[in-house]
């Protein structure tokens, strides 16, 4: 096995077409975040992003795209934002996986979202349900898959979006529109949520606003960027911006104007969506993982992916475990737990209201 190390920018046209080729041949991989538009997208705003290029004789038989941090510390591409992580590689691909991270100078590579059925699995990991909207069997079947496992919430979605109506105006579902004011609308919205909620605002740094319009602007036959709003009488009530490859939605930053909160925009928008999606060729909308409530009202069925790392003997690998396993093990931990898991969502919307009060009094 040959492992050659490369910036995307520098991938020849010949290896984008054999990345694609290893995508489609596996389900496992049909998520827009493991096509090479995306890594070469980030690239170009991230220098430290590369891609192991393995070749088997004259045959390239995988595609790891990670970032190289110092330490030999690794991590996936665009890692903190992506749901689907790994190994893009032909079916039953021997390797060992420490000698695939030395030869990327790595000592560690860390993942939180790797698809199932990688050979990059070694040691403990920790698995994790990632909730989908399943529409392999049309939009229609969806709905009645999801009338009879949430029913009250079918109605009660059904009943706002006719109040909604009646109360501001008509609704219209604009889906894959390139409207960029709507677009600040919708990060605005999630700017607001993030502080809200007492998380990290991944809109304070410029690259990640740039990357969502750079791939706003992409849109191919295997890969683009999705954004659609809900508007009542005209004014954007709800959105959500995520990818796609030509059957699969990644669902990315999703939000709603919380003036209409008591009318449930999310879940109307996300029926609407759902609709268009499928009608637009989509089969699997991958809600991404995470205990949300609305996707447990949503889905009607999951994809597993794993949270873990492999590391070999260096200074970097125990830094990092120093660093970052007993802190993954705790929230984990709390994750696990529905009363410790309540109990920490309190506390950040607690520790979200105090610092946008303390914002609101120093402007």
């Amino acid at each position: 096995m040959h492992v050659s190390i490369v910036h995307p920018r520098d991938l020849a046209k010949s290896d984008i077409e054999r990345w694609r080729v290893l995508q489609e041949a596996d389900p496992a991989f049909d998520s827009p975040f493991l096509s090479p538009e995306f890594t070469i997208i980030v690239g170009e705003l991230q220098e430290q992003v590369r891609v192991a290029v393995l070749q088997d004789g004259q045959e390239t038989v995988g595609f790891l795209p990670f970032e190289r941090y110092p330490m030999g510390i690794g991590k996936p591409v665009a890692a903190g934002l992506t749901d689907a992580q790994g190994l893009v590689h032909v079916k039953d691909l021997e390797l060992d996986p420490r000698e695939l991270i030395r030869a990327c100078g790595l000592g560690v590579f860390e993942f939180d979202h790797l698809v199932s059925g990688q050979p990059l699995l070694v040691g403990r990991h920790t698995r994790h349900p990632s909730p989908i909207i399943d529409l392999r069997d049309g939009y229609d079947s969806y709905v009645e898959t999801v009338r009879q496992n949430s029913g009250k919430t079918y109605r009660s979605t059904a009943y706002k979006a006719r109040k909604l109506q009646r109360d501001a105006g008509p609704l219209q579902h604009d889906y894959a529109t390139t409207d960029r004011a709507a677009l600040r609308t919708l990060l605005g919205w999630k700017t607001d949520q993030y502080r809200r909620t007492g998380r990290t605002d991944r809109f304070a740094r410029p690259w990640i606003v740039e990357l969502v319009e750079r791939l706003l602007a992409t849109d191919t036959e295997h890969f683009g960027g999705v954004f659609d709003v809900l508007r009542v009488d005209g004014q954007p009530v709800a959105g959500h911006f995520g990818l796609r490859t030509a059957t699969t939605l990644a669902g990315w930053f999703p939000a709603y104007d919380t003036t209409y909160a008591k009318y449930s925009p999310g879940l109307i928008h996300h029926l609407a969506m759902a609709e268009k999606a499928a009608a637009a060729g989509i089969e699997v909308i991958d809600l991404g993982r995470g205990e949300k409530e609305y996707k447990e009202k949503l889905k009607n069925g999951e994809y597993e992916v794993m949270e873990g790392r492999v590391a070999r003997p260096s200074a970097g690998a125990s830094i990092h475990w120093a660093l970052r396993v007993p802190v993954r093990k705790a929230r984990g931990t709390v994750l696990a737990s529905p009363i410790l898991r309540s109990t920490a969502d309190r506390a950040l919307k607690t520790f979200g209201r105090l610092r946008t009060s303390l914002s609101s009094l120093a402007s």
